[in-house]
């Protein structure tokens, strides 16, 4: 099956569009959230993406897949390939729309990802690497390594969005759908709590039980 993607390729190439698009899409889902809160690294701030509720719906997941796609349908990839656990959906949807395999990478309890399950990649195959979220660009970066471990050729980099504020550094074509930068404080210069808020358990956390 053939995807038209020419639409959502005029999206990407217009920076202005493709920012407002994108965050409309992170705010009608509920995945944009603003209030107190703790980040993986244990530093606080204001503002959180929530991948989940963007993965979640495919309604709001496939516009935003569908601007890498159309970024990347003149890459030359011949397969997608992301990290657990986002990247799952992300091998997916974007491999459906360039009718392309999609496979991901697991952690390796030695340390960076591996494939597993049966996943191949040829020597010289090229490989469009998709991601969630991205903010320092670890995910990433094991990700890349994987590939390479099996003598992949990275094409290209999609992510839904880059919260690094372009701190990121990606030595390949690289592209975001949103990209945002949110300012941060350690938790003793945090001034929500300085005036006696209480942050969010991390996002991250197990839900507590009903």
């Amino acid at each position: 099956m053939t995807v038209d993607l020419a639409a959502d390729a005029a999206v990407v190439a217009d920076p202005e569009a493709r920012q407002a698009r994108a965050l409309e899409i992170f705010r009608a889902s509920g995945a944009f959230l603003e209030g107190h809160f703790v980040y993986t690294s244990g530093r606080h701030g204001n503002k959180y993406l929530e991948k989940f509720r963007i993965l979640e719906r495919a309604e709001f997941a496939e516009p935003l897949c569908r601007m890498i796609a159309g970024r990347f349908r003149e890459s030359g990839a011949e397969i997608v390939a992301g990290p657990t656990t986002g990247g799952v959906i992300m091998a997916y949807e974007v491999g459906r729309l360039l009718s392309l395999p999609g496979i991901f990478c697991e952690k390796d309890p030695d340390g960076g990802r591996v494939f597993r399950r049966g996943f191949t990649i040829a020597p010289g195959q090229k490989v469009l690497v998709v991601d969630d979220i991205v903010t320092t660009g670890g995910s990433l970066e094991d990700t890349f390594a994987a590939v390479e471990a099996l003598g992949g050729v990275i094409a290209g980099v999609g992510v839904l969005a880059d919260r690094s504020g372009g701190q990121v550094e990606v030595a390949h074509p690289y592209f975001a759908c949103l990209e945002v930068a949110f300012e941060t404080w350690a938790p003793e210069d945090c001034p929500m709590c300085a005036a006696g808020d209480v942050p969010e358990a991390h996002r991250g956390a197990a839900s507590p039980p009903a």
